[in-house]
């Protein structure tokens, strides 16, 4: 990428995407806006869009990373697609390698598959997920990322029955090509087994910015070259609204800054407020500052700015990829089966950082 003396090269984008469900939609119309998103993405040269995985959020429609990418697949040409993640010990491994497999099929060359070690819930959910009992529990997560690894290559798996007898398992027989597997985390756990395995790693930093300088380092020390992965690979996700002004960027950010301070203060969770019920409805101390806090470490303001805060945050951590979460939300009159925040987001970015 070539730049001009003395300016820092422009990162290339990627998006995560939690579906919000702002109030007045339907989980329709928030695929609907999603999905109008991702074919946004590809037609501005963005480099992967990903589903979440969350469960029993009024806020949010992304339970179902699998059927959300093969939506995605369908509506778009060139971008890669997959999971920002599959939360692991809510599914049954060889699931996981079957679907992930198949989307592989319906678009070989753009699937990737992330996974993650939290649950995506409460544990009462938690619990309902696994109702016909354990499936991929924490405890045996690095075992089930490399079950995955084997189930979905070329030669699959094999396992020894009690009578001595091998038994070949393959997630989709005679595959041409593998999704790209990633492992995600916010903290070492992770990024030391995805060094151990030789797989890239994203450090979650849309949600946790605690560290990320010293468990980068320990991917990178750590890191055990594979075959498909000859050096460490990884990004950072970052929260994002972009918008002409700093007034409506900030007033776009605050219904999901909102949301996040009601989750850690233990408040009952709705869907996403719209930017008028956001900017009408005082917080409490605690919570407002929270969202101060939180907006300060995203980035809030117009293209320019925040194109050179993903910049400082990509030299600060030497990596030449961003995803961004775009939490820019939506305003009262806006179409329920759009999102114009997170669209022009997504637009004043790709422009202010073309190279």
């Amino acid at each position: 990428m070539s730049t001009s003396p003395g300016v820092t090269p422009s990162p290339r984008l990627s998006v995560l995407d939690l579906v919000p469900v702002r109030s007045g939609q339907t989980t329709a119309h928030a695929v609907a806006a999603s999905l109008d998103l991702a074919r946004l993405a590809d037609r501005l040269g963005f480099e992967r869009y990903w589903f979440a995985e969350h469960h029993n959020m009024p806020a949010v429609a992304a339970s179902t990373p699998p059927v959300m990418i093969a939506a995605a697949a369908s509506v778009t040409q060139r971008i890669r697609v997959g999971s920002g993640g599959v939360m692991l010990p809510n599914h049954a491994p060889l699931v996981v390698a079957e679907q992930f497999a198949a989307l592989e099929a319906i678009a070989p060359g753009r699937i990737d598959l992330g996974l993650g070690r939290a649950p995506g819930s409460d544990p009462v959910v938690t619990q309902l997920l696994r109702a016909t009992g354990p499936t991929a529990d924490v405890d045996r997560f690095p075992q089930h990322v490399t079950d995955i690894l084997a189930l979905m290559s070329p030669d699959g798996a094999q396992l020894r029955l009690t009578s001595g007898q091998v038994y070949d398992v393959r997630a989709t027989p005679a595959a041409e090509s593998t999704p790209t597997v990633w492992l995600l985390g916010s903290s070492d756990y992770s990024a030391r087994l995805a060094a151990e395995l030789g797989l890239p790693y994203v450090f979650a930093n849309h949600f946790s910015g605690q560290g990320v300088d010293e468990i980068l380092a320990l991917y990178r020390d750590g890191f055990r070259p594979s075959e498909a992965n000859p050096e460490p690979r990884t990004f950072l996700t970052l929260n994002a609204a972009v918008a002409e002004t700093d007034d409506e960027a900030r007033a776009r950010a605050l219904p999901q800054a909102r949301m996040m301070a009601r989750m850690r203060t233990g408040k009952p969770l709705t869907s996403l407020e719209t930017v008028e019920d956001a900017l009408a409805a005082p917080l409490d101390a605690l919570a407002e500052q929270m969202v101060e806090d939180q907006l300060r470490r995203w980035a809030v303001g117009t293209p320019d700015a925040s194109a050179a805060e993903i910049r400082r945050l990509a030299e600060r951590h030497g990596v030449e990829e961003v995803m961004i979460v775009p939490v820019a939300a939506s305003r009262t009159d806006e179409p329920l089966d759009k999102t114009p925040g997170r669209t022009q987001t997504l637009e004043l970015l790709a422009a202010a950082l073309r190279p």
